[in-house]
């Protein structure tokens, strides 16, 4: 007889289980259908995965039954099959693992991030026909998972604690702010579920291990408890029709050694990760004593609020400056992107504006919510900096956000207030960022959007329809040289060209020996090339960039320079390694993309400077007296 879970955790880490839609995805099932109706239709195929698992060292595995309630299941004609199909995900994860592994019944949220879609009566019907069902065949406990809302997540707590004293694990998905969707942050979500009966707390999905260490290095809590992580294998890339994830086994292998520092005693994968990433937690984990962990922090206190007021739009048409194109054709020329804010607060990014302005940036550009991460508008900010600094505003389009009606009206916004400079780009999905219940629009691609954009140029809506003026847009195109066939990626180039993409933006490049190959692949093209250079902030940061973020590659140089590095010290390394690309850089193009890291605006503000410095800029001084 194996312990109770709780008991087992006192003393013990146990690794668990990875992702299995995303698994099933990438063993060739398509997406659409219902995964959850494979434990009665397909039973073999995920007997096989839990067993993979368990083979990999998983000793804590999930029933595959996380939609499996009835608002899920009625999307596939499946509402009368609830009962059916929990019963079925038990059985199938009992017979294949060993007698020593705990098989925990697996609840995910209804709403799904949606506040007022489901009423809370309906919830409680749902949750209680599901926790029946599971309870009806042997578990050693539940997992509640990927909940948004601390509202919803009490619910199925209430429910199972009225009817079993089985262990409960429940973990909430968050984003960057540490926040749940309701307001609460972790170490309160994280303290009223215990209050509610949960006995193992922690997070799941929406973000690799990155934002989990740092979420919960800032958790507080006022006694020991038990946590358990789930991290992604990073963010999701859509490359050719398929989504893959970046985050390797080694790197999931170091990141379950520093959460079980901080106290995790189950650490497993969510989507993206293999048997091979449980392997390596597993292998990681071996020898690790639990009972010298370091204490976690303090949470620290919030930041006074500055407000920043700025001044009314005047309506004054000015004298037409010569576009970034004709003037990247004259001489080195340098955008700096600064992201909006996702708070209503502008200080810091009005800040950053104003000493990019003094240090004679050429253009500041922002992000259309990248990451799918709601922000504040670009079109708003561009305007104000426009006004308040005499900045040339560059700003991101995503075709995900806004269908083609949304589209035209925001190009229309944007002629009107005199923005003409765009960067046109797909933009990640949004089930991906912040509020994952909205939807992607995507009724354009980049390449469409780059025409259509130009198409206003001619004087033409994107209906067809003469207008009665024509627009001035200059429209760039995002390129990634981050991959493993450059050739290919510069026939996809040369297509966004041909779409009338005016100048190209690439991803951070890290590597010296990349930036002469990308020269060397593109000097016969016309179009202007921006080199995109983001300096590092720390060693967190680099394996963070390496290890989850779609199209950025990092040396094994680079990140050894940045190992062990924080704060200050590693944002000086960070500066040096930029500068260092820079010098080749500027010897190749003569459009440079300088990208601030964490509104660390010193820092691209100093790499200005430095271009200017390496290439004699002659309007240097020009341009800052004006």
């Amino acid at each position: 007889m194996k312990p109770d879970l709780r008991e087992l955790l006192k003393n013990n880490i146990i690794t668990g289980d990875g992702a299995m839609g995303t698994y099933l995805y990438n063993l060739g099932f398509p997406v659409g259908i219902s995964y959850e109706e494979f434990n009665m239709i397909r039973p073999d195929v995920i007997a096989d995965v839990h067993r993979k698992y368990y083979e990999a060292g998983a000793r804590l595995i999930e029933t595959n039954t996380f939609t499996a309630n009835r608002e899920k299941l009625s999307k596939y004609g499946l509402e009368n099959e609830v009962n059916a199909i929990n019963r079925a995900g038990v059985d199938i994860a009992r017979s294949a693992v060993g007698e020593d592994a705990y098989v925990v019944g697996a609840i995910g949220s209804i709403r799904a991030g949606r506040r007022n879609n489901i009423a809370t009566e309906q919830l409680k019907k749902d949750f209680e026909e599901q926790v029946d069902a599971l309870l009806s065949g042997i578990v050693d406990g539940f997992i509640l998972e990927t909940f948004f809302d601390l509202d919803e997540a009490i619910i199925p707590i209430q429910i199972i604690r009225s009817k079993s004293d089985l262990p409960i694990i429940c973990q909430f998905a968050i984003e960057d702010a540490g926040r749940t969707s309701d307001g609460f942050s972790i170490s309160e979500a994280f303290h009223q579920v215990r209050e509610q009966g949960a006995d193992i707390v922690g997070l799941n999905c929406r973000s690799g291990p990155n934002l989990m260490l740092r979420t919960l290095e800032n958790v507080s809590l006022i006694e020991e408890v038990p946590l358990s992580v789930f991290p992604n294998a990073g963010i999701p890339d859509y490359v050719d029709g398929e989504y893959t994830y970046m985050a390797s086994p080694e790197y999931f292998a170091q990141s379950a050694l520093r959460f079980a520092k901080l106290g995790a005693k189950i650490i497993g994968g969510c989507c993206g990760t293999t048997p091979e990433h449980v392997s390596a937690i597993t292998d990681a984990l071996k020898g690790f004593d639990p009972q010298h962990h370091i204490p976690l922090p303090t949470r620290p206190t919030k930041d006074s609020i500055v407000h920043h007021k700025t001044s009314v739009f005047n309506n004054i048409i000015e004298e037409k400056e010569p576009s970034i194109v004709e003037i990247v054709k004259q001489r080195h020329t340098v955008i700096v992107e600064l992201d909006p804010p996702r708070d209503l607060d502008i200080s810091k990014f009005m800040s950053g504006a104003e000493a990019l302005k003094e240090v004679g940036a050429d253009a500041v550009t922002m992000a259309d919510n990248s990451l799918a991460v709601t922000r504040m508008s670009n079109l708003a900010l561009g305007q104000i900096i426009k006004e308040e600094y005499d900045v040339r505003p560059l700003v991101h389009i995503a075709c995900r956000d806004r269908n083609l009606i949304g589209s035209q009206t925001h190009m229309m916004g944007l002629h009107a207030l005199g923005i003409d400079h765009v960067l046109a780009v797909t933009g990640d999905p949004a089930r991906f960022g912040d509020l994952p219940g909205s939807s992607s629009v995507y009724d354009t691609t980049s390449f469409e959007m780059i025409r259509m954009i130009k198409q206003l140029n001619e004087g033409i809506s994107f209906s067809g329809r003469p207008l009665k003026q024509k627009a001035n847009f200059v429209v760039g195109a995002a390129f990634n040289p981050n991959v493993k066939h450059l050739d290919k990626a510069i026939e996809r180039l040369e297509r966004k060209i041909e779409a009338g993409a005016d100048y190209i933006m690439t991803q951070p490049v890290y590597d010296p020996k990349l930036i002469k190959d990308i020269y060397e692949a593109t000097k016969h093209l016309k179009t202007p090339i921006f080199i995109g250079v983001m300096p590092l902030a720390s060693e967190r940061n680099a394996e963070y960039l390496h290890n989850e973020v779609p199209g950025i590659q990092l040396s094994d140089e680079v990140r050894k320079r940045m190992a062990g590095l924080s704060g200050e010290e590693g944002r000086r390394e960070g500066v040096e390694i930029a500068k260092e690309l820079l010098d080749v850089a500027v010897s190749y193009f003569k459009g440079i993309y300088l990208i601030t890291p964490f509104m660390f605006y010193k820092m691209t503000a100093e790499l200005t400077q430095y271009v200017w410095g390496k290439t004699n800029h002659d309007n240097y001084l020009y341009r800052i007296s004006k």
